[in-house]
């Protein structure tokens, strides 16, 4: 239901005491003022800075001047108004510890049920006492919606569209992708970060919209903002990943819920070390322009009772609230390493676990949600369970294809011409390589040729790649494990077109 409604539902039904959850303060006073209007009632608000406004009267006159505190007189003034009144109080939730505050209030909710009078607390967090939770009803105002975001844009577009130093057209993907990213902020946030853009850009940028977004998770503690230069084509093989993420990018627009897609929920990459599942990881978020948080499991637990668990909710609430994004969890098993029942922590890890699992199987909003591992042996089957994950990947060790292209990656982002190096040649020679310890024979390889101050050779890559012991000779009876349960389990990241790897 639209919250205005709801508001004026609850209000017209009598409902005594509201409880209103909002950063907004100022979109919540809006309605509820419209509220009052629509019903011919006398909006009154108080503060503790501002006191009553405007004070309030009694049928036989104002109210006399007390010497109360200010929650206490503001509740007693509330008490001996006359009918078709509505009171706004703000951030009044540090007062309901004290047991006077809470006494007057349930006094007060049965004085209010038989009149036309409303009582609304409106405050950026739920603070009710247990003898309240009958008295009050509470409500949750949401962040300005698609719709919200459309009719702000159009008035800052309107009132800037005289400056010849601004350009504010906008074509409809833009104006869809600006609306898009917007979500999750308030009205504050997105006017700012407008303003921003014009002040900067002159223009409308995303990118300033992507900026507000990185104060709010730094104010968490639980989630990172990840920032993403990466693009899928600095990710070398993985062809069929690549296709597959590629054919999803188009899947958070309107269009695509018209066309009856629902939002992707997520893809789980398993497989070998360094290999370039994080890279994939960081590559998404910029090649679908959308913002990358990182959630650190070991930062969710806490040492007080059920911290843990609330931490994990806080963070999925901001997730959300950043709506659309991508999530990405790295080393999953590792996180949630408890659930293997070797780890005595009285069940906290279950709990957290089972907090994440119900939000991956019900989420609605779209937060595409990448999980990479390494140990399959140490994840939760019921993490697996279809309906968690869109799809599950596995991926491999580079083939000889796949490490030629690796190779040309990492010498052009260092400013040399592949050809030069014999790359072919290489990729041969460097069978059972991941790509990360590609990546480390060419930094090798510069490292050599720079103390002996003279240009990168291929036979400095040669020298390097032999010198090198990969992890696939190390680990190989593991690695045929891991690749012995992909076969049944996960899709392959890449058609191989050999197995020397």
């Amino acid at each position: 239901m639209d919250p205005i409604r709801e508001i004026e539902v609850l209000v017209r039904a009598k409902y005594p005491i509201l409880y209103i959850t909002s950063w907004e303060e100022r979109r919540v006073e809006t309605a509820v003022r419209q509220v009052a209007e629509k019903l011919q009632r006398q909006l009154h608000t108080w503060s503790v800075t501002q006191g009553m406004q405007p004070s309030v009267r009694r049928a036989s006159g104002p109210v006399k001047a007390s010497s109360l505190p200010g929650e206490l007189e503001a509740l007693a003034q509330c008490h001996e108004s006359a009918e078709y009144t509505v009171f706004l109080l703000k951030d009044f939730h540090p007062y309901l510890k004290d047991t006077r505050v809470v006494r007057l209030l349930r006094d007060l909710a049965g004085r209010l049920r038989g009149r036309a009078q409303t009582l609304i607390i409106v405050s950026p967090q739920l603070q009710l006492p247990v003898e309240l939770e009958k008295e009050v009803t509470v409500l949750e105002f949401p962040l300005p919606d698609a719709d919200d975001i459309s009719k702000q844009l159009d008035g800052i577009i309107d009132a800037m569209k005289d400056n010849p130093t601004v350009n504010v057209e906008l074509t409809d993907e833009d104006r869809e992708s600006v609306i898009r990213s917007a979500q999750g902020l308030t009205a504050d946030e997105i006017e700012s970060a407008l303003a921003r853009s014009m002040v900067e850009d002159k223009k409308i940028s995303v990118d300033k919209i992507i900026e507000e977004k990185k104060q709010i998770v730094r104010k968490t503690g639980i989630l990172e903002f990840y920032p993403s230069t990466s693009k899928l084509t600095d990710v070398g093989g993985h062809e069929l990943l690549k296709e597959w993420l590629n054919r999803r990018s188009k899947s958070f627009t309107d269009a695509a819920r018209d066309f009856g897609i629902p939002f992707p929920k997520g893809v789980l990459i398993i497989g070998i070390q360094g290999c370039g599942k994080s890279l994939v990881a960081k590559a998404v978020a910029s090649a679908w322009n959308l913002p990358m948080l990182k959630l650190d499991v070991g930062r969710v637990f806490g040492s007080l009772v059920g911290q843990s668990e609330e931490n994990m909710r806080r963070a999925i609430r901001i997730a959300e609230s950043l709506a659309p994004c991508v999530l990405w969890i790295d080393e999953l098993e590792k996180g949630f390493a408890g659930m293997s029942g070797g780890v005595s922590d009285s069940g906290t890890t279950a709990r957290v676990f089972s907090t994440f699992l119900t939000w991956m199987q019900d989420k609605t909003k779209p937060v595409f949600l990448i999980a990479t591992g390494n140990n399959v042996a140490q994840l939760p089957p019921e993490l697996m369970r279809k309906g968690r994950f869109d799809e599950i990947f596995f991926v491999d060790l580079p083939d000889a294809k796949e490490r030629k292209e690796i190779f040309d990656i990492h010498l052009k982002k260092r400013n040399r011409t592949p050809s030069k190096f014999k790359t072919g040649e290489m990729s041969k020679a460097t069978i059972g390589f991941s790509g990360a310890e590609i990546e480390q024979v060419v930094i090798g390889a510069l490292n050599q040729a720079f103390f002996d101050e003279r240009e990168l050779t291929h036979k400095d890559l040669k020298q390097e790649a032999e010198a090198q012991v990969p992890l696939s000779r190390m680990m190989k009876e593991d690695i045929a494990m891991l690749r012995e349960w992909a076969k049944l389990r996960a899709r392959p990241s890449a058609d191989r077109s050999d197995d020397d790897a």
